[in-house]
């Protein structure tokens, strides 16, 4: 996807541009590419982003940890703010207060929008934070293992084999 020139969105038709999408995006691990469209359009003083979108990701179950298959479904609106001072790094001050106002995105409105970024970073909010094989996912299943001593012990299982070998060796 090729970056959009803000300046020249103004004069596309109803100042809006679509784009489809259907490519692996850099930096995402996906099994299938992402697919779906955004919608850029031209409001004068801000960038109103559409998208909607899917993938199927390979995630580890945070219980479990056994890898499952999970499809990420994205369908979500930004407004980005247009302001000249966007991309301005110099004579910034080594500290400042932030107010709520200014956690805005925001670009030069002589500036581009990059539409893969974008995405990528959507896409990216859009996969759990805590995956799960499924609500009612267990976890790691404990067995128990006699001990030399004959009392019964809760091993994870996959210490299992360690467990058995320790038990091979003498004293």
């Amino acid at each position: 996807m090729d970056a959009i020139y803000i300046p020249q969105l103004t004069k596309a038709p109803e100042r809006t541009e679509e784009i489809q999408v259907e490519e692996f995006l850099p930096g995402l691990e996906t099994l299938t590419p992402v697919r779906g469209n955004i919608r850029v359009q031209h409001h004068g003083n801000y960038l109103q982003v559409s998208g909607q979108a899917e993938a199927i990701i390979t995630c580890t179950c945070s219980r479990c940890l056994q890898n499952y298959n999970h499809r990420v479904l994205l369908d979500t609106k930004e407004v980005i703010w247009l302001d000249e001072t966007a991309n301005e790094t110099e004579n910034l001050p080594l500290e400042r207060e932030v107010v709520m106002e200014d956690l805005l995105e925001s670009l030069s409105p002589e500036g581009y929008f990059s539409p893969s970024e974008w995405l990528y970073e959507q896409m990216c909010l859009a996969i759990p934070q805590r995956p799960l094989c499924n609500r009612k996912c267990p976890g790691i299943p404990v067995i128990t293992v006699d001990s030399s001593d004959s009392s019964q012990t809760q091993v994870d299982n996959r210490w299992a084999s360690l467990e058995a070998l320790k038990k091979q060796l003498p004293g």
